[in-house]
């Protein structure tokens, strides 16, 4: 963690604490939540939660919470729900790369469905994974330690997006 991630991590703590008594009067038996989701709000003021599945969206703010008071840690979100157009240039784009695709057709993307959730920092995103699966949160991917979805189990997790599909059109691919 950078010193400037040190520092906006201390002022969004103490800004969290500032908070509970008004988070306590806006939402009483709630103001741990409220104040959180405050606080992380100006630590991520380009976040957008909107368009997550109800579900997932509880999921989320959840575990951000338990992050964040139980071990300090602060959870951003950098990509939630994608409309499917955006998915799609996104996609179109990463066609054009080399290596394993990191972007789902529209179709299959579940950015789309507002059922993932791209995070930050990196602690954050090991909290997620060591700790996700009790709010429904875990990580798919192996090349991608910022992805993580919403899903009522445990997924097995693949190598790159698109993994499954891969195998299924070659699956002599991994044959000796």
């Amino acid at each position: 963690m950078t010193t400037r991630d040190r520092v906006y991590t201390a002022a969004t703590k103490v800004l969290a604490r500032v908070l509970l008594p008004l988070a306590h009067l806006h939402a009483p038996g709630h103001a741990r939540y409220v104040a959180c989701q405050w606080a992380l709000g100006f630590r991520f003021p380009r976040e957008d939660l909107d368009g997550l599945h109800p579900a997932a969206f509880r999921a989320f703010t959840a575990a951000r919470t338990d992050a964040f008071w139980a071990h300090g840690l602060p959870i951003g979100l950098t990509s939630g729900h994608r409309d499917a157009a955006e998915q799609h240039r996104l996609y179109v784009e990463d066609l054009r790369s080399q290596g394993p695709p990191r972007v789902l057709h529209p179709s299959e993307s579940p950015h789309v469905r507002g059922t993932a959730v791209d995070v930050r920092p990196l602690e954050g995103a090991r909290w997620l994974e060591e700790h996700g699966w009790r709010h429904g949160l875990y990580r798919t991917y192996d090349n991608e330690w910022w992805h993580f979805e919403y899903r009522t189990h445990r997924p097995a997790r693949l190598p790159y997006p698109g993994a499954d599909r891969a195998a299924r059109r070659n699956p002599l691919s991994d044959a000796p």
